[in-house]
């Protein structure tokens, strides 16, 4: 029987590895993607959110489903539904359960729901809906609590500025309480991880070099005794990601690099081949030397 993906989840937070997430915002990159993961041995999560069928090409959960089933490697990935905002970046509302529905009727095998634009009580109360409709069809259910910054339209306040005060900092007290009533899975939560830009002016820029606060990480680990989720894993420095990792940190967003990674080359080349070698050295790159998980497919599966 097929291992479930909130199974090898905990068990990669157990082992002290992660297990790395990669958005798919062309669908082209999904081949490359899972090539790279089974090439290393390594185990993935394959996802897509709303924002990258609005601003790129990826056009939406089905158009995605359909593609990783093209590729399918059970033994290597499975497909997530990332970011599905209850608010989005430009503060409308989203009428993010026939999504999330639909993700789960295609055969996602995870969704997240992400309602932390909206007040603690109300995040609590839609995110526990979402759980229990994920949870019915067997599969694992991602919130977010605290403000992981970037998706916003405009520029971000100076990234010193965001570290030092802690802005949109998930609270400790409130994380703890929110998994008691939620029942969700993970939590992505905010210590000093940004999103890349998406919007056209930003979003080939270079993300700034984020740090995490690991304090700050080890009390929410701490309080909520289920795997953490850092968002917006690209550009952050190595050795905060790594100790992360050892603090609770058990699934990591991996979005700007590898597509950024893709849109260079096949701006330089106009051919989608030498995008998707583009993108499969990335992801290469990043499993054996960034995160260094080649090889843990049978750690996390077993």
């Amino acid at each position: 029987m097929m291992k479930k993906t909130a199974e090898i989840i905990k068990k990669a937070k157990e082992e002290g590895v992660v297990i790395p997430a990669f958005n798919i915002p062309y669908l082209p990159m999904m081949e490359p993607v899972i090539q790279a993961v089974a090439d290393q041995d390594s185990f993935a999560l394959i996802e897509t959110a709303q924002i990258e069928w609005k601003k790129f090409e990826s056009k939406g959960p089905k158009d995605v489903y359909e593609e990783f089933v093209k590729w399918e490697n059970p033994d290597h990935v499975r497909l997530h539904l990332d970011h599905v905002p209850v608010i989005d970046e430009e503060q409308k509302r989203v009428d993010f359960l026939t999504i999330i529905k639909e993700a789960i009727k295609l055969g996602y095998q995870s969704v997240m729901v992400d309602g932390s634009r909206l007040s603690l009580d109300e995040n609590i109360e839609t995110t526990r809906q979402v759980t229990e409709l994920a949870h019915e069809a067997g599969i694992a259910c991602e919130a977010e609590l605290g403000a992981v910054l970037g998706h916003e339209p405009g520029p971000l306040p100076p990234y010193e500025e965001i570290f030092k005060t802690g802005k949109g900092f998930t609270n400790v007290d409130e994380a703890e309480r929110f998994v008691r009533e939620t029942g969700c899975d993970w939590l992505s939560v905010a210590i000093g991880n940004i999103h890349g830009a998406v919007s056209d002016a930003l979003r080939n820029q270079k993300k700034p070099a984020a740090r995490l606060n690991i304090e700050h990480l080890r009390k929410l680990s701490e309080a909520t005794q289920i795997p953490l989720v850092l968002h917006g894993g690209s550009g952050v420095q190595r050795e905060y990601v790594l100790e992360a990792i050892k603090n609770g940190i058990a699934k990591v967003n991996v979005g700007t690099e590898i597509r950024q990674a893709y849109e260079k080359a096949l701006k330089d080349t106009d051919k989608v081949s030498a995008a998707q070698e583009a993108t499969y050295d990335s992801v290469t790159g990043l499993i054996k030397d960034y995160y260094n998980i080649a090889g843990i497919r049978e750690k996390v599966l077993s």
